[in-house]
């Protein structure tokens, strides 16, 4: 039988095959001069790994041919510290996991793990090894053509990983990665990108309800977070979905086809809810069945609602609609338009938030023990 292989298959083994060059090399490299001796990460910060999706993606779109991927031209990144210019995040700046690495004081940025510059010492500090457009399924984001999901990214960091042994041992490498922290977001392009697709996922919503669709979801996960545990993670935290059916697209598509009904999309939230109150149960399931593992629940469910109601009291004075919008322009076509004033608004475009709630998010997440289970990031980081 003739197997046929679809572009995104081909495009994902192509791509650990890169990685596969590139750790050897660095490895040969490495070797070349001196294997770094366990003794000289003793005294290294924990290091940070995130994976996940658009919300965390540090650069990785830069790499894959995603048809999320704007051109440079695009303002995302114009107010990243480093300078106005093009990082691949999906934000005016810093996501939350860029502000908690700050916090906890990791040097400079969790660099994309698809940048070639991202071996030796860098490897210390950790990896981002996050996607736009990606799920815990393997088919979601497939409108936006080739993007890394967790499977594929799971498959980085089992190479990652590899190389760390192949600097520091075995033993060094597990007790590199025991002591360091991991950041995993994703589950929201499941239901954006996925079961509530417009007009495509009509026909999955007939023929699967949303409890099996989240039940699928979180069988999925559970090997997903097991496999991780197994690489030697022992400290990760795990960020729900947030509320969807508020972001602005969802509320720009509702509205037009409810006669101007810009609230949020009940359905989408409802089926994020439900994923949120199973992922809660997996999170103590793992962590009694894991031996040694410290899981933790963040709630940007939650956090983002609250920031929402109270939006005033934050300092924010939109909370709807994105700062980062397109026009019509009679010369060149469909043009972004930014807000003068980001720290106003929640949201930075369709689905996104600016920087100003990326910060609100990280505090949440690093100290506040009403959105995180059983422990903050913080304690988390340092237990």
């Amino acid at each position: 039988m003739v197997r046929f292989i679809s572009s995104y298959t081909y495009s994902h083994h192509e791509h650990l095959l890169l990685m596969d060059v590139l750790m050897v090399l660095a490895v040969f490299t490495s070797s070349c001069k001196s294997v770094t001796p366990l003794k000289s990460i003793e005294n290294q910060p924990p290091a940070i790994f995130v994976l996940g999706d658009s919300l965390v993606d540090a650069g990785n779109v830069n790499y894959i041919n995603i048809l999320a991927k704007f051109p440079p031209l695009f303002p995302d990144g114009i107010d990243f510290p480093k300078g106005k210019r093009y990082t691949g995040r999906f934000c005016n700046g810093r996501t939350f996991v860029d502000i908690i690495g700050d916090e906890l004081g990791v040097k400079d940025y969790i660099p994309p793990s698809l940048d070639p510059t991202a071996v030796g010492d860098v490897v210390l500090r950790g990896l981002n090894y996050a996607s736009g457009g990606a799920g815990i399924l393997n088919d979601t984001g497939a409108i936006f053509g080739n993007r890394i999901n967790m499977d594929a990214q799971l498959d980085y960091f089992a190479n990652t990983r590899n190389y760390i042994i192949s600097n520091i041992s075995s033993g060094g490498s597990q007790k590199f990665l025991g002591k360091a922290l991991f950041i995993v977001v994703v589950g929201s392009n499941e239901f954006i990108d996925n079961y509530f697709t417009p007009i495509i996922s009509i026909p999955k919503q007939t023929l699967v309800s949303p409890e099996e669709f989240v039940d699928s979801m979180i069988s999925r996960f559970r090997l997903q977070l097991t496999r991780l545990y197994e690489m030697d993670a022992r400290k990760i935290a795990v960020v729900n979905v947030g509320p969807v059916g508020c972001i602005p697209g969802e509320r720009t598509y509702k509205s037009l086809y409810s006669t101007g009904d810009d609230s949020c999309v009940s359905a989408m939230n409802n089926a994020a809810m439900l994923f949120n109150k199973k992922l809660k149960s997996l999170i103590r399931e793992l962590n009694s069945d894991l031996d040694g593992s410290k899981f933790v629940y963040g709630d940007i469910y939650g956090a983002f609602s609250h920031i929402t109601k109270h939006y005033k009291s934050y300092g924010f004075e939109d909370y709807k609609t994105g700062c980062c919008t397109f026009v019509l322009d009679p010369t060149r076509g469909l043009t972004p338009s930014v807000c003068k004033d980001r720290s106003k608004f929640v949201f930075w475009d369709v689905a996104h938030p600016t920087e100003a709630t990326h910060a609100i998010l990280a505090k949440k997440l690093l100290e506040d023990s009403k959105y995180t289970y059983p422990m903050s990031l913080r304690q988390l980081y340092y237990s």
